[in-house]
């Protein structure tokens, strides 16, 4: 018997997936606490501009890079802004929501851990726009960037003081870069794929769209990045039992025994 030809067992091992309507609720529900907390932190203009002095003040001295030599890169023309609007306006959520749908129904352990994680980040990243509001770099005249979105389109976004939709002074951290490195990195644990490593293009095209749009600091991507890694550390995948470890031996020892049962036949059958 070949056991490469056998098909593989489910096992009780394998992880039952979550109730579809439970987590519909759920993702549902943490929508909305967030949304309702954006809201909370609006009002802060004044000092979320005293902050945006201060992170761009900090980014000079840490010698980070100049914003504005990417946003350079994207004023070549009109097509390259207008596609970064448009990646920065309609791939966020989407592309989250089937990474998560995609782990539900092929991958219902990945699922649940990066449901969890980014549910944490993103409370994380709630309570830190409370205590923090910042006001990205399009508005800030220091900086020397121009808002693109507004200029070329499309834009997700209305005047700051009209706009009930979205809370614009919530700079800190980059939810946009944080979830695109997790859809990454989940993507890359659930496959098994030699390609796999190509999902990291997409936080790194994320990155370079959030900056050169003026939409977020470097800064800002550094504390996705920080509280991202501290949710992995904290939230991290659970291992299920290995099946090829406790079936195989027993294969191998039916193999095995197989033979001795049948030798009394044959030196039976010798006599």
């Amino acid at each position: 018997m070949n056991a490469r030809s056998e098909p593989a067992e489910a096992g009780p091992d394998a992880p039952a997936r979550p109730p579809l309507v439970r987590e519909l609720l759920l993702v549902a529900g943490l929508f909305l606490v967030y949304k309702f907390g954006r809201q909370l932190a609006t009002g802060h203009t004044a000092e979320a501009f005293r902050n945006a002095h201060q992170v761009w003040d900090w980014e000079r001295v840490l010698r980070l890079p100049d914003e504005g030599t990417v946003q350079s890169l994207l004023l070549h023309g009109d097509t390259p802004v207008h596609v970064a609007n448009t990646y920065y306006a309609a791939v966020h959520f989407p592309a989250t929501l089937a990474f998560l749908v995609w782990l539900y129904l092929r991958r219902p352990a990945h699922y649940v851990w990066a449901r969890r994680v980014l549910a944490a980040v993103t409370g994380a990243a709630l309570v830190l726009h409370l205590l923090f509001p910042l006001a990205p770099p399009r508005m800030l005249a220091a900086t020397g960037l121009i808002d693109t979105a507004r200029l070329y389109g499309p834009s997700v976004y209305g005047p700051p003081r009209t706009d009930a939709l979205s809370n614009q002074f919530a700079a800190m951290p980059s939810l946009h870069f944080g979830w695109a490195l997790m859809l990454a990195i989940g993507l890359i644990v659930a496959t098994r794929t030699r390609w796999r490593w190509l999902w990291l293009l997409h936080p790194l095209v994320t990155l370079l769209v959030i900056v050169g749009t003026a939409n977020h600091y470097w800064l800002d991507v550094i504390a996705a990045t920080a509280l991202l890694g501290l949710a992995l550390a904290v939230l991290r995948l659970p291992r299920s039992r290995p099946r090829t470890r406790c079936g195989l031996p027993h294969r191998r020892a039916e193999v095995r025994r197989r033979p001795s049962a049948e030798r009394p036949e044959l030196v039976g059958a010798g006599r």
